[in-house]
């Protein structure tokens, strides 16, 4: 039957133009988030500051946990931490015993901001891990000296203010390097002031052996890093990333496949149900099911194979460009390549072929199964009753997405909670889709009184409704996959924004916040000023209790009622110490804890810790799952340099930044606003599956309207006006877009109240009123340009052309 597919596609172009655009985006949608995931997976980082060193001993990046498989099998897991692991500087004397190494140089890293812009100082000592030169001048000697890269734009002389976690300082310009790294900026200070500013005493960064032996008897407690896993220790943010596109790319790919399946059977399911009368006539001139299914495989595995090899070599470009827009974003650093290879491209290819091929035989089921003489009445007089088993998975689909919405409702984590909420989104639409005749029937006949209002054009548009609410089944899917989708992923991040931005503003009692990179030095300095009540120094990190991460605060506890409120709900803040933890409602309830109870946590080098639960608090959105004392954080964080809130009401601004000088100063208001949720990441990501529906609208629409050029033709041959017949199709547009919005908007309204209700405890999700509205008036105009163009088109021929056309 592949010979009859050629011919019927060589002839039926238009018909298929459809399916090839859908079958094309889908390609190319799954190739890009193939390419992300294959990154993520394997993607490497090449070593920049430590290329010359054939060795890196440092410590490992991973808390890891033993689990028991089986009876007889155990398995470890390891999840990476979130900051810099050090080890101890003793390590690199048992280096140096080793037979066979001729050299071992240890190094410090640490944030240094001049201007405010960051750089990475290291003692001089690590200079030959690059190996770094000094082109004019000398290496530091003293206590006040550094050295600069060529690219800094110093020279020799120069006084560099620097401000680091031991505070401000100006440091005398000795020398300029003859090297520049493309990936970062850095200074070198003179070794012993490097371990001072670095407040790590007894601990390195890293330690680079030369040349390359096995040290794997001496490092017990660190790793040695080789090859290209040097540059995974060395940008520890590129480590982040590639984890980060794992979860992204396996979550954008998967939601992207189950849209492609279920727009490409959308579209193939029209294109069928426009060619009943063919398919009845091959019936009737005794062509057997199994060959009519053959013809109509054949065509999908043709316009499969085509769409697929095309949009899988779009698919590579825009994965580039995905690319390009997580780096602008700093979601991943420029310097993680993008992984290329064929696998991407060949699943976006089978992909592609296997949905449609799938997608025309689902589609054709009920056209090549009922006997000829049904299909020649279907064909003529199309009923809107769905066949039985369609009927049932409809239902097991609406029984699946109540239980997803249970299920999400009670997730109170954004990593449980992100995929669960698309799937349930999806399955309500595939619900929807399933059940679309009977919905569209029930539809046309409400919206059969209003329409036949509108004179001539509205009788028209109310009869063609309920004559062929099929056809309209087939434009409210897509149309309302596209409200549901667009409305879920938009309002899922100004829900929890909003949340998190209301709690930030009600718990923030400080008139002013300092930061950000603010040294305890300043702190102190502000703490003696003049009607200054109370100061509090905050940090940003995160811990793992077993291997579930949490976002925490480290806060200095003196004073911390006067310019924080978290809202507790059990035990006091004011027992808070290096010994103790305040965990919010949330995570106490994940944790399964109350306040007395003892949890173990990993705090972000690794160093474990055991505290007590001293307060529960409601406010874990604004200010962290967990808050930890300042002094037991700060030496375990890679900047230690944080915000600062100050409790001072008869202070004024303009005062705090005179007593402060090069440290922002931020009101209440401003403080909240700039701590705000980015999620700009997730719409660029996400925003590709919104564009696949949108043109998923445009051409099923513009596919059922050019489908009807005899039915128009017929229109005008009795007397109908061609301004008529285009009211007539905008009016009937109309009406499938109220439906269409109706039922998108009901899906994603139960999607997140059931996630806003696991997430902040409100069963409200937070909607921008003009945000949505705009969503809607996207859709419609979507819509009705899909309508026009090609009505105008079919009603620019003559109709007597028309009315003897081929179908």
């Amino acid at each position: 039957m592949i010979s009859v597919a050629l011919r019927t596609l060589r002839h039926r172009k238009a018909a298929f133009a459809g399916a090839f655009v859908a079958l094309f985006c889908a390609a190319a949608l799954v190739c890009a988030c193939g390419m992300l995931l294959e990154t993520g997976l394997r993607g490497s980082v090449a070593p920049e500051r430590y290329a010359g060193a054939p060795v890196i001993v440092s410590g490992d990046q991973f808390a890891r946990q033993t689990v028991r498989a089986s009876e007889t099998k155990t398995k470890t897991k390891a999840k990476q931490l979130s900051e810099r692991v050090w080890v101890p500087a003793s390590l690199a004397d048992r280096l140096r015993r080793i037979p066979g190494v001729s050299r071992v140089v240890a190094e410090v890293t640490f944030p240094a901001y001049v201007a405010g812009r960051r750089f990475q100082g290291h003692g001089w000592e690590s200079a030959a891990l690059t190996p770094y030169t000094v082109r004019t001048g000398r290496e530091p000697r003293a206590a006040g000296e550094v050295v600069v890269e060529a690219a800094s734009g110093l020279s020799v002389g120069a006084r560099v203010p620097v401000r680091t976690a031991a505070g401000n300082r100006t440091y005398l310009v000795t020398g300029v390097t003859a090297q520049d790294l493309p990936s970062q900026d850095t200074l070198f200070f003179a070794t012993a002031e490097a371990r001072r500013l670095a407040g790590r005493p007894g601990q390195v960064a890293a330690i680079g052996v030369f040349p390359r032996v096995d040290v794997s008897e001496v490092v017990k407690g660190a790793l040695a890093y080789t090859g290209d896993e040097r540059g995974a220790v060395e940008f520890l943010d590129a480590e982040k990333s590639r984890v980060k596109l794992i979860s992204l790319g396996g979550a954008l790919g998967g939601t992207s496949l189950l849209v492609a399946i279920l727009v490409v059977v959308g579209t193939f399911a029209l294109s069928i149900q426009q060619r009943q009368r063919e398919i009845a006539l091959l019936r009737a001139v005794a062509a057997t099911p199994r060959q009519v299914r053959g013809m109509l495989g054949g065509e999908a595995l043709l316009v499969g194979v085509v769409a697929g090899t095309l949009g899988s070599a779009a698919g590579a470009g825009l994965g580039f460009w995905l690319r390009s827009r997580f780096v602008a974003l700093g979601a991943m650093p420029d310097n993680l390549r993008l992984v290329v290879s064929p696998y991407p491209l060949l699943a976006a290819l089978g992909a592609a072929v296997v949905a449609a091929w799938a997608a025309a035989y689902l589609s054709a089921r009920r056209a090549v199964r009922i006997r000829p003489v049904e299909a020649l009445g279907e064909a003529e007089l199309p009923t809107a009753r769905i066949p039985l088993g369609r009927m049932v998975a409809g239902l097991l689909c609406a029984a699946g997405g109540v239980a997803l919405t249970l299920v999400l409702s009670a997730l109170s984590s954004e990593a449980a909670s992100g995929p669960v909420t698309l799937l349930t989104a999806l399955v309500w639409t595939v619900a929807v889709a399933l059940l679309g005749p009977v919905i569209a029937q029930v539809a046309a006949a409400l919206l059969g009184v209003p329409l036949r209002a509108a004179r001539t054009s509205g009788y028209l548009a109310a009869a063609g409704l309920r004559a062929t609410s099929k056809r309209l089944s087939s434009v409210v899917t897509p149309l309302s996959l596209m409200v549901a989708m667009t409305c879920t992923i938009l309002f899922v991040q100004t829900t929890m924004g909003y949340a998190a931005q209301e709690q930030a503003t009600a718990g923030t009692r400080a008139e002013h916040v300092l930061g950000p990179h603010v040294p305890s030095g300043t702190a102190a300095a502000v703490r003696r000023l003049p009607g200054v009540e109370a100061v509090t120094e905050v940090l940003r990190t995160s811990v793992r209790v077993g291997l579930d991460k949490y976002g925490a605060q480290a806060v200095t506890a003196d004073g911390l009622g006067r310019t924080m409120d978290l809202g507790v709900l059990s035990g006091s803040l004011g027992d808070l110490d290096d010994g103790s933890v305040a965990v919010s409602r949330t995570a106490a309830e994940r944790l399964g804890v109350a306040a007395g109870a003892k949890i173990s946590l990993t705090l972000g080098d690794g160093t474990p810790a055991e505290l007590r639960v001293v307060a529960i608090y409601s406010r874990g959105l604004g200010f962290g799952e967990l808050t930890l004392s300042h002094a037991l954080v700060a030496g375990h964080v890679d900047d230690p340099l944080g915000t600062v809130l100050v409790a001072a009401p008869s202070v004024t601004r303009a005062d705090l930044e005179r007593a402060v000088s090069g440290v922002g100063v931020l009101d209440r208001a401003q403080a909240v606003e700039a701590g705000g949720a980015n999620g700009e990441v997730n719409y660029v990501a996400m925003g590709l599956i919104i564009a696949f529906t949108a043109i998923a609208v445009v051409n099923t629409i513009a596919m059922s309207t050019s489908s009807r050029s005899r039915e128009l033709a017929l229109l005008r041959l009795v007397g109908t006006t061609r301004r008529q017949v285009l009211r007539m199709l905008s009016l009937e547009t109309l009406a499938a877009v109220v439906v269409a919005v109706t039922i998108g908007t009901v899906i994603a309204l139960v999607t997140l109240s059931a996630f806003s209700m696991g997430m902040t405890g409100s069963v409200v999700p937070h909607i921008p009123p003009l945000t949505y509205l705009a969503v809607v008036a996207a859709a419609a105009g979507l819509a009705l340009l899909a309508t026009a163009l090609p009505g105008r088109l079919v009603l620019g021929r003559r109709p007597v052309e028309l009315i003897g056309a081929r179908d």
